[in-house]
Order: C-alpha cells, then sequence, then structure tokens
C-alpha cells in the first residue's frame, strides 16, 4: 500500500498544530438568552457577595462584561493554553456575555496544576450568566488539560444561550497526572468524584444567586469529558437530565481499552513509516484505526499514542516498568521496559482490577446522544464508541442513547486546517447534538435515529452540522 504523505502547507499546518497539541486523552453561533430568562434582583452580577461555593477551599469572584473567551482571554479569566489545539480555524463563537465568574479550588493533596499560580489541583471554574435560562451545563476537561479546556468549544455557545457553566479540572492535571499518590486507578476515580462534587456545588450557588436551583442540569465533555458525561449518567443520573458524549474514552477491564490497540501502533507504525510494510498496516487496522486514516498515523505516533500508551499505563500498571516514571519514550520493541511490547492480556488480575475501578457499562440512566468522528485516530470507533453503543443496548438503556458518525471527523479538531480536503471538524456537530438532546428532554421532539453523518458536498463544515 502506498503511504499517504503531507504536502509542504500540510505539514506546517501540522507542526504549528504540534505546538499546541494537548498532552494526552484528549455548530453554528447560538441564538441569545431568551427575554423570559432570569435576572438576578438588582442587575449586573447582583447577588454575588451571596456566593459562597460549598466545600470550596479557595473562590475568588468577578464581575464580567464578557464571560466569552472574547471578554476572558483580555481580562485574564482564562488560560487559552488550556483549550489551545482543539477546535478549527474559522471556528464563529459567540460573545458579549455578561455575569459572574466564580475560580476557585477543593481540598486536595496534588499540586499539577499551576493556573493562577495557585498549584493546586480540583481547581474549578463557574460562569453565571445575567441573563440565566435556568439551566447549567457541567463539564470535566479532557485529556489532561485544566479547567480552561472546554472555555472556546463548550463554554461560549452554552453561555450565551442563557446557560449556567461548570468544568473542573478533574483533580489532576498534566503528563504525570497519575502521580497523585493514589493507588492504581486512583486519579482517574477522582476524575468521576470532582465532576460529581462540582455539579453539586454549582447547583447551590446558583441557589444563592437566583433563590432557586437550577431547573435542567446537562453534562457535556470532550475526549476524558465524553468519559465524565457516560460515567456520571450510567452512576449520578439522578444530578442530571441527559448529556452529550463527545468521542469519550472507554475503559473496560476485559478490553477494549487504551492498552490492547496503542501497543500495537506503537511497535508497528515504525515499520510501516519506514518501508510501507504490508503485514504492519494490516495489524493497525486490526487493532482497530480505520482504513483511510493512515495520513494521521504520523502526527498521532509523534504527539498522542507514544505519550497516552505511557502515562496511561503507570497510571494503572506502574509495576510493569519497575521504578521508571511512564516508561521509556519512543522506544523500539526489545527495549526493556518498552510498552510497544506491553501485553495487557498478560498482565496481573491487579492490573484488570484498576482498570475495573473506573470501567463503564452502558448502564444510562438519563438520555444521551454520542459523536463520534469515522477518522478518529486517538480513540478510534472500532475500540470506543461503537463498543460502547453495544454495551449501552445490551444494558437495555437504548432508548436514552443515539450515537451519531461523522464522516471524516478526528479527534482533535485543530487538525482540520492541516486536511480540510479529508477533515471536518466534529464541534459544530456536537452542538447540534446539544440541542437535539435538550428537545428530546424539554419538548419531547425525539432526536435523529443513530446513523451515519456524511460529509456535505458544501456549505460551512466548521460551523454548522446537520446530523
Amino acid at each position: 500500500m502506498s503511504r499517504m504523505r503531507p504536502t509542504t502547507t500540510s505539514r506546517r499546518r501540522i507542526a504549528a498544530l504540534a505546538t499546541t497539541a494537548s498532552l494526552a486523552l484528549l455548530g453554528g453561533l447560538a441564538t441569545a438568552a431568551p427575554a423570559s430568562a432570569d435576572k438576578p434582583q438588582g442587575g449586573h452580577c447582583a447577588r454575588q457577595s451571596k456566593i459562597r461555593v460549598p466545600g470550596a477551599e479557595v473562590q475568588t469572584l468577578a464581575c464580567l462584561d464578557d464571560l466569552t473567551t472574547a471578554g476572558t482571554v483580555a481580562s485574564g479569566h482564562t488560560n487559552p493554553g488550556d483549550w489551545a489545539g482543539l477546535n478549527a480555524a474559522g471556528t464563529v463563537n459567540p460573545t458579549g456575555v455578561p455575569g459572574i465568574q466564580v475560580d476557585g479550588y477543593f481540598p486536595d493533596t496534588s499540586t499539577t496544576n499551576t493556573n493562577h499560580g495557585w498549584n493546586h489541583d480540583a481547581q474549578f471554574v463557574l460562569r453565571i450568566p445575567d441573563h440565566w435560562n435556568g439551566g447549567l451545563v457541567v463539564s470535566g476537561a479532557p485529556g489532561v488539560r485544566a479547567q480552561y479546556a472546554n472555555d472556546f468549544i463548550i463554554s461560549d455557545w452554552v453561555l450565551s444561550k442563557g446557560y449556567a457553566f461548570a468544568s473542573t479540572d478533574k483533580g489532576n492535571t498534566g503528563a504525570s497526572f497519575y502521580d497523585d499518590g493514589s493507588s492504581p486507578g486512583g486519579s482517574i476515580r477522582e476524575w468521576n468524584s470532582r465532576v460529581t462534587e462540582l455539579t453539586l456545588a454549582s447547583k447551590t450557588t446558583l441557589r444563592q444567586v437566583y433563590a432557586k436551583a437550577p431547573s435542567r442540569t446537562w453534562m457535556v465533555g470532550i475526549s476524558n469529558g465524553g468519559y465524565l458525561t457516560r460515567w456520571q449518567l450510567e452512576n449520578r443520573p439522578d444530578l442530571y437530565d441527559g448529556g452529550v458524549d463527545w468521542e469519550g474514552t472507554l475503559f473496560r477491564a476485559a478490553g477494549p481499552n487504551l492498552f490492547t490497540y496503542l501497543p500495537t501502533a506503537l511497535k508497528n507504525y515504525p515499520k510501516y513509516a519506514a518501508t510501507g510494510d504490508q503485514a504492519a498496516h494490516d495489524a493497525m487496522i486490526a487493532a482497530g484505526f480505520a482504513p483511510g486514516s493512515e495520513f494521521l498515523w504520523a502526527f498521532h505516533y509523534s504527539y498522542y499514542w507514544d505519550l497516552t500508551q505511557r502515562i496511561y499505563r503507570e497510571e494503572f500498571d506502574p509495576s510493569f516498568d519497575g521504578s521508571l516514571k511512564a516508561g521509556v519514550p519512543f522506544c523500539a520493541s526489545g527495549t526493556p521496559s518498552c510498552d510497544a511490547d506491553y501485553d495487557y492480556a498478560s498482565r496481573p488480575q491487579a492490573v484488570k482490577d484498576a482498570v475495573a475501578s473506573v470501567s463503564l457499562t452502558g448502564k444510562i440512566g438519563k438520555p444521551m446522544l454520542t459523536v463520534q468522528g469515522t477518522l478518529d485516530t486517538l480513540l478510534p470507533a472500532a475500540t470506543d464508541a461503537d463498543v460502547y453503543d453495544r454495551l449501552v443496548d445490551q444494558a437495555g438503556s437504548g432508548s436514552l442513547h443515539r450515537y451519531y458518525s461523522v464522516e471524516d471527523g478526528t479527534h482533535t479538531d485543530g487538525l482540520y486546517s492541516a486536511y480540510p480536503d479529508k477533515l471536518r471538524p466534529l464541534l459544530p456537530c456536537a452542538r447540534s447534538a446539544f440541542d437535539a438532546l435538550t428537545g428530546w428532554v424539554e419538548r419531547g421532539t425525539p432526536p435523529p435515529a443513530d446513523g451515519f453523518v456524511a460529509r456535505p458536498a458544501s456549505g460551512d463544515i466548521v460551523n454548522t452540522c446537520a446530523l
């Protein structure tokens, strides 16, 4: 098989994107808030003095003229580095949403998050618009990013529709997220408890400002945030009215999981890249990578596969490489403690037990829509979303779920600029899914049936998506 090589222009775009690539696992314009939206008595940012986020160790308050990134970048109330590379160039976002921003952190012992100079994990952000529609959107950071990671792709848009927005760093961040002092699997178990903690605290805080709790609460997330959406709707459906799972991570003790396909990529991609080795290529496809995604393999090998395998393997199976922390980067097969040779099936039962402690079952208790790209090359559909869709059906929750497979979507919308003829952004499809979800729950309008979302022949695919 001939290998696709990026053009010079594409290589430059990839190089630019790589400088802002996430460390690891990782629509159209919104309408204005409805005229009937609630306002706190007293006008702009009223009652902010009432805010005491339950359980927070530290909180800071700001009354802002614009809670969207158009305002918060300038005012210093976001960190663009948290969300770099997650959206396609040309994405149009709403602006001009006044309200209150609450930043803070809950008690924690790990110190990987450096935002605000706090050097403290369990950081969160809560944004409360002056014109509130009564709803709350909760999210957790994708990958191992921090709490502002969803600001451009989720917060801006939902704020403009009148929702309050809350996001957490999940309690640990960065390439050493596993090193927070917990037992194997504990860092990821903390992700789930931190989302629950923030959801409960945000509901109470909104009651302080508006004298009533949210009428609807939604969970929305991308990548690891999609995993969080699945977990919350499986384990804490009482807290939410529904959720959008945007290419969520699948953890399953019996597989598939990251460790059942990433070592195959680490072992075989170098041979394929060097010689076009057919057997190496076939092994990649058999592991779950989509035919036609080959042009994305070089980027993912360099920036995602190796790091993701090593740091997540360290989280669940630290004994594999002895005293090393997350193995040997980009090692050749045969190197001692090399993750290219990692064989999950042969590892001790304790490793499977650690994965089981964060595993998903598919037994969701509230409506959820899943959006997945056909060319996702970090969490391929064959090893993640396709499997989870079957789990939902097997658990008897199929009537609560819709699954949309989006042609040419990949894991990181930032790659669209490098390959505009081969990829399409998923963000507008996730926004359409959110609108379909709220219409389903609030108005009883069924969303489209599960299906394949073909790439349109014309139109603005950066900002629109019809499910």
